[in-house]
């Protein structure tokens, strides 16, 4: 009996261990689908948004984006203020049958666009959704020419 406790208090914390290691960064939530796509859809449309996160080739720019309030209509447009300055944009979220734009070949993309400043043009890409919540979407870019994956995050204000 004394000969099992030792291998099954082993095999018992293995396990733990597995269930309690949380899921690394670039980790896709495989389980967002097309049918999700309307919930997000409504969650973005609700409200004003704000990035509290924006990673690009491992460069911390989420400072370029502060005081800025964005707001996705259902029309399409993309708009940013911070009270003195306005930019618009445009933004979907597609179906992505292909593997050129990232890592997974049937993912939800979204989509956003932005022509001009130079800061809100980086902004422009087909990210992959990561997580999302009626409150905060998390995005990833993985660039196809070096491989360096750009994060972005919107937190609703």
């Amino acid at each position: 009996m004394k000969r099992l406790i030792i291998p099954m208090a082993i095999v018992l914390l293995t396990l733990g261990f597995n269930q309690s290691c949380s899921k690394d960064e670039t980790d896709v939530d495989e389980n967002i689908t097309e049918a999700d796509m309307p919930q997000i859809k409504a969650a973005v449309e609700s409200g004003d948004w704000r990035i509290t996160n924006y990673s690009d080739d491992d460069m911390d720019e989420t400072t370029n984006y502060m005081g800025y309030s964005f707001t996705f209509n259902s029309d399409g447009i993309l708009g940013a203020t911070n009270g003195n300055i306005s930019v618009s944009g445009a933004w979907s979220i597609t179906i992505s049958d292909n593997s050129t734009d990232d890592s997974s070949d049937d993912d939800i993309d979204f989509n956003i666009f932005f022509t001009s400043p130079d800061i809100f043009e980086e902004l422009t890409d087909d990210w992959e959704i990561v997580n999302y919540s009626t409150t905060k979407i998390e995005l990833i870019d993985i660039s196809g020419g070096d491989g360096n994956t750009d994060y972005l995050t919107f937190e609703k204000n």
